[in-house]
């Protein structure tokens, strides 16, 4: 028989054996052994066999947990390779942004809050996330992580939105609340609440901050959406109201600025949305869309990527030039989503929800719009394909899903300003990011909050 082992690593095995049977109490055994192979006492001593005690033990287990170790190894690779056989065209799309959307189960489930969740809002630099709920806490978390780095506490009665946004390289957070506030925190300096603004006379229920481009603005214009039927525009650095909107018959629930800051989309309790010029000196709704048939919850403004579908949609033979609002979706408490052209004329309605529409953004790649609701779902809606729902959540939340955001698009090392528009407290989505310059890169980051306490982050 051939030899495997060397004659240097068959002594060194002998001695071990020899060691090994002495130490167990087997010494005919052992001088058997040595009888056989020549080793007396002037070549193995009792000090050389000390040096060999433990050897076979200890070579022994660790060729077991190598084994185990190659096994496991083995086994994951194994695990590896299949997921890639299996893996079908779309989700090897998921490395396009484009045409990435959300699975389940979520990256992250956020818990901390008490009560209801009723708004989140990404920082447009940083992984950070604020949720506001009717705790009246508002949570600072990094979504990266999945960690909660702080609480803030400041109003008295729930949160219903929050927004990051202001002058570029001083990002401020906005929050407002049933107890008729608004109030601007400092990110850079541990979240201080840096201003409250007063002056509606009902729960303020939605809160942007406004891009700059708008006559004179520098960031620093703020719009607020309240029960008191109004909308204001605040300047954030002096806390005065600016501007107040009046022209709903109701509760204004929510509130979505154009990417050039020139526009406001507002949702009401009176079954309407409006679409307000605000650069003009006394804003007036420049056009309602009436069609709904119950309460509107939530509001989107299109980004420019998807105008090409949204035209087909409307039959429109060439897409409009690039005016910052062509389209634009509704969401609704009679359960469905209706998407507008910029005249006030409904184009399309999209029928599947079993319950309120609370949430709606548009994907910043323009080829999607997604939308959550008191269905505990979160569906994907294909502009390619007349807004057919191409993809359901059904497991989302444990409860009502009240607001949705997608993180803000990254544009080399800066990113847009107020990314992403999901909104809270009855959520939008406007995709600032969308009409981002060609070189904004797509983040696959989504949070969605819910009435079962949590905020679930799907990512990539």
């Amino acid at each position: 028989m051939s030899q495997i082992l060397t004659s240097r690593q068959a002594e060194e095995l002998h001695r071990a054996l020899i060691a090994y049977l002495s130490s167990n109490n087997l010494p005919s055994t052992a001088t058997a052994l040595r009888a056989e192979l020549g080793l007396g006492e002037d070549v193995f001593d009792a000090a050389t066999a000390k040096k060999y005690e433990g050897l076979l033990e200890k070579k022994w287990t660790s060729v077991v947990r190598l084994q185990k170790k190659i096994m496991d190894l083995e086994a994951r690779n194994a695990a590896l390779q299949a997921e890639l056989d299996n893996a079908t065209p779309t989700s090897r799309q998921n490395k396009d942004p484009v045409n990435w959307l959300p699975k389940s189960p979520a990256r992250h489930t956020l818990q901390s809050h008490r009560n209801p969740i009723t708004c989140v809002a990404f920082h447009p630099v940083f992984s950070s996330l604020a949720s506001g709920s009717e705790d009246q806490t508002i949570k600072i978390w990094d979504w990266e992580l999945g960690e909660l780095e702080r609480t803030i506490k400041g109003h008295t009665k729930a949160v219903l939105d929050v927004d990051f946004g202001g002058p570029r390289g001083n990002t401020l957070l906005a929050s407002c609340s049933s107890d008729l506030t608004i109030k601007l925190w400092d990110p850079s300096d541990d979240y201080k609440n840096i201003r409250t603004l007063p002056g509606h006379d009902h729960s303020v229920s939605a809160v942007r901050f406004i891009p700059s481009g708008v006559a004179g603005g520098a960031g620093n214009l703020l719009v607020s959406a309240s029960r008191d039927k109004t909308l204001r525009i605040w300047d954030v650095s002096t806390g005065y109201c600016v501007k107040t909107l009046r022209g709903h018959a109701e509760w204004v629930r929510d509130v979505c600025p154009s990417i050039d800051g020139r526009f406001i989309l507002s949702t009401s309790d009176d079954y309407t949305s409006r679409l307000w010029d605000v650069s003009v000196a006394n804003p007036e709704p420049k056009t309602t869309l009436i069609g709904h048939e119950h309460v509107v919850l939530c509001c989107a403004i299109a980004p420019a990527a998807s105008y090409p579908h949204l035209a087909a949609i409307a039959g429109v033979k060439k897409p409009p030039a690039t005016s910052a609002v062509e389209f634009m979706a509704t969401g609704s408490r009679d359960k469905t989503i209706r998407l507008w052209d910029a005249r006030g004329t409904c184009i399309k309605i999209l029928v599947g929800h079993d319950n309120w529409v609370r949430g709606l953004v548009f994907h910043p790649g323009g080829k999607y719009l997604l939308s959550v609701a008191d269905d505990y779902t979160l569906r994907c809606w294909d502009l390619t394909q007349e807004g057919r729902c191409v993809k359901t959540i059904s497991d989302a939340h444990g409860h009502f899903v009240q607001c949705i955001r997608w993180a803000p698009s990254v544009v080399k090392d800066v990113l847009v300003a107020n990314g992403a528009e999901g909104h809270g407290g009855e959520a939008n989505g406007t995709g600032k990011n969308g009409a981002a310059p060609a070189e904004a890169q797509i983040r696959c980051v989504i949070a969605t909050g819910s009435v079962d306490l949590n905020v679930r982050i799907f990512a990539n």
